[in-house]
């Protein structure tokens, strides 16, 4: 294609005002060069392609005698820019309006091509040429158009395609054309509009290759197969037909995601479960048979035959059941009657167990439930019912079970932890803890009252309670979850039975509560031994924790160790009512640890007395503080004493006396015991009663020598020894000053030179004699001490150590002294409940006998609970000592009037 004109036939073109334009030029051959515009001199700059006709510069081409590299440029107007030229050019019309292109003809190659920046930036506008007179007309030759295809025609053929591919996917066999070819053509009729003919075709094939392709062979099967089988059979089934319709929706995905996306027609994979759903699973022979045999596969699970194969079919099951959308309407109504059959009969068997049998398998039947419907994937509606389903059967049906109040006494007296906790959480299932109170209260009432009432273990009863009572505290807190009702009747629980009186030997005929003598013993025991003397079940150790549970850390301090089992030792004190036994027998105790020093910490007595102030208040306390007072006082007391006697130069004494002097409201009553003291002793002693007379006139001593102790110093052939002993005892062994080594003393001869009874002198003698330290020989040799033994002073008596300490055989309690104080209280508590009837009849002057039982209980509850015939008598003592009369004017004997 030639792109220029020749100057004769542009010249021919140009309009008339445009002749007399002429372009100067200087032929001067190979050294000519032509002249440039103003833009000329910018050849090499990019040129706009849009700019005015005016500035665009061109070769003219035509001039003669020039070669055409070196043509002097002529300007082309617009007009002559579209002039193309061709081999079959057409003449032009007389308006130049007219072009013809032949596109068919290529242009011959010229030998020179110039640079077109270079061929722009030469040329010079021409004189003779025309204006712009708009667009031209172009016209291609020999341009061949594509025949179009009948559509309905195009539409078969490639139906004709799909429906073979469709049957090769559904007889599983190879696909006869390519995917992508099958995709195209689905994707130019879904263009076509043929979408919907399309897509019923569709359904209508896989329709016809399920109904005849895949259920007819599974029917025929199922009717000599077993329910398992079918049901393998057709979860395989479903599995090649999820297969086929991932592949026919991947070669159907332009319909599926541009028709059917915004239609109300179902996409094609719920068009696949539609049809399988329909035609298979619910066909009236097929459908039982998948039903029950995903059901026996379950009840083979539960009875223990389970297999990883059957364990995989039947999760295949259920996902089946959840993408057919049957799950909830089919199967699971039949799931939950099967279960609900395998519960009962299940309770049925389990009636037979023992409780704690039968709560552990309930738990473990609740979680193997549980890991099944997680590991199958049945929905949680499934776990719920079944769940539900246990509560029901296995616990409410069951309360006669679970509740009987041996069974479960059983398990407490086992100390059964975890067999409590799963039946108080069964329970819970179905909020009945609280009815295991009847039973919890049983138990405890039960098992302390054998504790507290079993005279052969009395000396065991504060430790036995105290076992107990943890015992209580960890199943109630482990077991029970700290559950409050029952909480509430374990302690209901403990205050009655540890409250419960019975006239017997161990209260010496009274009706005062044992407990609270024992708890005072307990703590003596703790109070006079230190940590060494608690229990090695109890020491280092935490209450809360299971019995046989070790401790990590049972480095602890021994104060606090004290301390911690002084408060454990409130616990039990707190639920005693009647608080005058415990006082009388602590008082007692106290002053002993106070004056013969066996006290093992003073932080710890006053932490007790802190403890039992802030309990019971102050009056409770008021004695116990001034036995302390008088402790102080005598320490002063006595180091005044000594002062005096250094002050007056007196000759000193071989004895080192030490006095305390005591307050006798505030101490226990000591009975006065016949003994005869040794003349030095008889001597330092009357020395201290004339310096405390002379200081406090008006007072009098009265010397208590059974509370009395001694240190002596002995010496012995194989080496001396300090000797701790109590006066009675020092007494005796005095006496063998007097007489020569080896010389032999009857047991009339001690008696006499000492004056002790019978009773004090032998239990002396079997102290220093039949002891561990045998300071004293006996003839005849044995551990019992008779009126016609001898007695002589063992010479060859040796111990590793120089201070020894011979157990104070009076420093134990005797039952004379048990029973005395038993009276003593019991004497005080008539006198409290006679004082209270008084104080109530001068109030009210009038009263009717069920008032004033009433109010005296009331009145002396801190005391303990009084029984109403005890209040009967003291109402009949003070009618007596005219206190109060019966009115006879007023409801017959059943009212009393005071007496003034």
């Amino acid at each position: 294609m030639n792109a220029s004109k020749t100057s004769s036939e542009r010249s021919r073109n140009k309009p008339k005002d445009r002749k007399n334009r002429k372009t100067s030029s200087t032929p001067s051959g190979n050294d000519l060069e032509p002249q440039k515009t103003f833009h000329g001199f910018f050849g090499n700059s990019k040129q706009n392609p849009d700019s005015s006709p005016s500035k665009r510069l061109k070769l003219n081409q035509s001039t003669p005698g020039i070669d055409r590299t070196q043509s002097i440029p002529k300007i082309k107007y617009p007009g002559e820019m579209y002039d193309l030229d061709s081999t079959n050019t057409r003449a032009r019309d007389e308006g130049g309006s007219i072009c013809s292109i032949d596109l068919t003809k290529s242009v011959p190659s010229s030998p020179h091509k110039s640079s077109p920046i270079k061929n722009k930036s030469a040329g010079i506008r021409s004189a003779n040429s025309r204006p712009y007179t708009g667009p031209r007309n172009l016209v291609v030759k020999n341009l061949r158009e594509t025949p179009r295809t009948d559509p309905n025609q195009y539409y078969d053929q490639v139906w004709a395609q799909l429906d073979a591919a469709l049957s090769a996917i559904f007889r599983n066999e190879k696909i006869p054309y390519s995917k992508e070819e099958l995709y195209r053509g689905v994707e130019t009729l879904c263009r076509q509009d043929r979408a919907p003919p399309l897509y019923k075709r569709l359904c209508t094939k896989c329709r016809e290759e399920i109904s005849t392709w895949l259920k007819e062979p599974l029917v025929k099967e199922s009717f000599q197969a077993k329910d398992v089988d079918t049901l393998r059979v057709i979860v395989e089934a479903w599995s090649h037909w999820s297969t086929y319709m991932a592949t026919i929706r991947s070669i159907f995905f332009y319909l599926d995601r541009s028709y059917l996306l915004h239609s109300a027609q179902a996409s094609i994979e719920d068009m696949g479960i539609h049809e399988f759903r329909n035609h298979i699973f619910s066909d009236a022979i097929l459908k039982p048979k998948i039903l029950q045999g995903a059901c026996d596969l379950l009840r083979d699970a539960r009875q223990g035959r389970e297999l990883c194969n059957k364990n995989d079919l039947f999760k295949e099951a259920v996902v089946m059941f959840h993408v057919l959308a049957v799950y909830s309407k089919e199967f699971e109504p039949q799931l939950m009657g099967e279960s609900q059959g395998f519960f009962i009969s299940w309770g049925q068997e389990g009636a037979a167990w023992t409780l704690a049998e039968y709560v552990k398998g309930c738990q473990k039947l609740i979680d193997l439930e549980s890991q099944r419907c997680d590991f199958f994937g049945l929905d949680s509606t499934t776990s719920k019912g079944l769940e539900r389903y246990i509560e029901d059967i296995l616990v409410e049906q069951r309360q006669t079970k679970l509740l009987d109040i041996e069974a479960v006494s059983a398990l407490l007296e086992q100390n059964a932890v975890d067999a409590l906790r799963l039946l108080f959480s069964l329970l819970q299932r179905k909020c009945l803890g609280e009815k295991l109170k009847p039973c919890f209260e049983a138990f405890i009432t039960k098992q302390g009252a054998d504790i507290v009432f079993d005279e052969a273990r009395e000396n065991e009863m504060v430790v036995r309670l105290l076992e107990f009572k943890n015992q209580l505290d960890y199943v109630l807190e482990h077991s029970f979850q700290m559950h409050e009702g029952l909480g509430h009747v374990l302690r209901e629980a403990f205050e009655s039975f540890i409250n419960k009186t019975r006239r017997s030997n161990m209260t010496w005929g009274t009706d005062n509560p044992k407990p609270g003598e024992m708890i005072a013993k307990y703590v003596d025991m703790i109070l006079k031994g230190g940590a060494k003397a608690i229990p090695a079940s109890f020491a280092s150790g935490d209450w809360k924790r299971a019995p046989n549970e070790e401790d990590p850390d049972s480095s602890e301090d021994e104060d606090e160790e004290i301390a911690k089992q002084l408060d454990h030792v409130l616990d039990l004190f707190r639920f005693v009512h009647g608080k005058a036994v415990f006082e009388a027998f602590y008082k007692r105790d106290l002053a002993r640890r106070l004056l013969l020093q066996r006290s093992a910490s003073a932080d710890a007595e006053k932490s007790m007395l802190t403890r039992l102030k802030s309990e019971c208040g102050s009056g409770f306390t008021h004695n116990l503080e001034q036995m302390f007072k008088d402790i102080e006082l005598a320490r002063e007391e006595i180091t005044s004493y000594k002062s005096l006697l250094e002050e007056s130069q007196m000759k000193p004494s071989l004895v080192d006396l030490n006095v305390n002097v005591l307050s006798a409201s505030a101490w226990p009553s000591y009975p006065d015991v016949a003994v005869e003291i040794p003349r030095s002793i008889q001597t330092a002693l009357t020395g201290f009663e004339d310096y405390y007379k002379s200081k406090h006139s008006g007072r009098r001593l009265a010397w208590k020598h059974s509370l009395a102790h001694c240190q002596l110093k002995g010496h012995f052939p194989l080496g001396n020894k300090e000797i701790v002993v109590s006066s009675f005892q020092a007494i005796v062994l005095l006496l063998f000053n007097e007489k020569g080594q080896g010389e032999q003393v009857s047991y009339s001869e001690i008696q006499g030179a000492s004056n002790l009874d019978d009773g004090e002198l032998k239990r002396t003698l079997q102290s220093l004699a039949c002891a561990k330290y045998r300071v004293l020989t006996k003839t005849p040799k044995g551990k019992a001490v008779n009126d016609n033994d001898t007695f002589t002073l063992n010479l060859n008596f040796h111990d590793a150590k120089y201070r020894i300490k011979i157990n104070q055989i009076q420093a134990k309690e005797t039952k004379a002294e048990n029973k005395e104080t038993h009276e003593r209280v019991a004497a005080d508590r008539n006198y409290e409940t006679q004082a209270a009837i008084v104080r109530i009849m001068k109030t009210r002057k009038t009263i009717t006998h069920a008032e004033l039982v009433s109010e005296v209980i009331v009145a002396t509850k801190s005391r303990g609970v009084l029984d109403p015939s005890e209040i009967k008598k003291n109402i009949e003592k003070l009618i007596e000592k005219d206190y109060m009369e019966r009115d006879e004017s007023k409801e017959g004997r059943n009212a009393y009037s005071y007496l003034a």
